[in-house]
């Protein structure tokens, strides 16, 4: 487990593969979109989610899936926010659990913040795997996705922040297929384009260096924006914040990384 300290703010991120438990500051409420089902809970009073459509929702705990756009906004600064990573648990999974914190929205919002205290409490050591997640987080594990090897392999290329951008015609070249094929499997495997999943990947990576003071810039390359443009309309599209106002925000998160998330900031530092 690599840890990067912040102060004793309480506000913290734990980031594994395919999970992120975050306890910190909102932000201002703009539009977002992020690549992974999200659940969102109050530390004190109530939450209120707008869909792009205009629907509002309010409540302790509110849920939205994966690449939908709505803006959040919360009576106290600091929130709760878990988000799952679609392509790691089976079709219909998101769903289900949707429904199942909609119909008991206070005994999972109990079950997060007391996964908060926890975690305030107790060292974090060794590696954290999806099912141990889950069940302090949720209550129980979700079932895993299997995925076609050729996909998996494609994943860890897209996940390697080093070096030259995985791109489809390279994942293709690398899994021995053509990228027509290649382009048809990974969406038929993870239901979203290789695009949009490398989109998110990309700006979801931003998240291990938060708390860093860093210069944007040159940070943009090294995690594969073409531009500092770019950068900051993507990063704006997927959390609603400009790269700078989440960097000013996070000064004082500590942030646990495990597992391939721990091996690529290594490799970027």
């Amino acid at each position: 487990m690599d840890v990067s300290c912040g102060r004793d703010s309480g506000h913290l991120m734990l980031i594994t593969p395919d999970r992120v438990f975050y306890a910190g500051l909102l932000g201002r409420p703009r539009q977002r979109c992020s690549g992974a089902f999200h659940v969102y809970v109050a530390l004190a009073g109530n939450l209120r989610l707008t869909s792009d459509s205009g629907e509002m929702q309010e409540g302790e705990l509110l849920m939205v899936q994966p690449n939908c756009q709505h803006t959040i906004e919360s009576d106290y600064r600091t929130v709760l926010v878990v988000w799952i990573e679609p392509e790691s648990v089976p079709s219909g999974t998101l769903d289900r659990l949707a429904n199942q914190m909609s119909k008991d929205p206070a005994g999972f919002a109990r079950c997060l913040r007391a996964a908060y205290t926890e975690l305030l409490q107790r060292p974090l050591s060794g590696e954290v795997a999806s099912p141990s997640f889950d069940r302090l987080c949720l209550g129980e594990a979700l079932p895993q996705r299997t995925l076609d090897p050729r996909v998996v392999k494609a994943i860890a290329l897209i996940n390697r922040f080093s070096g030259e951008p995985a791109t489809a015609e390279s994942c293709a070249a690398a899994v021995g297929l053509s990228t027509s094929r290649f382009l048809h499997l990974f969406k038929d495997e993870t239901d979203i384009s290789f695009r949009s999943f490398r989109a998110w990947k990309r700006a979801r990576h931003l998240l291990n260096f938060a708390n860093q003071d860093l210069n944007l810039a040159h940070l943009a390359q090294d995690i594969g924006y073409p531009d500092s443009t770019h950068f900051s309309h993507s990063i704006r599209r997927f959390y609603g914040l400009k790269p700078r106002a989440i960097f000013s925000g996070s000064r004082d998160l500590a942030i646990y990384r495990s597992g391939e998330a721990q091996a690529d900031v290594a490799i970027a530092r």
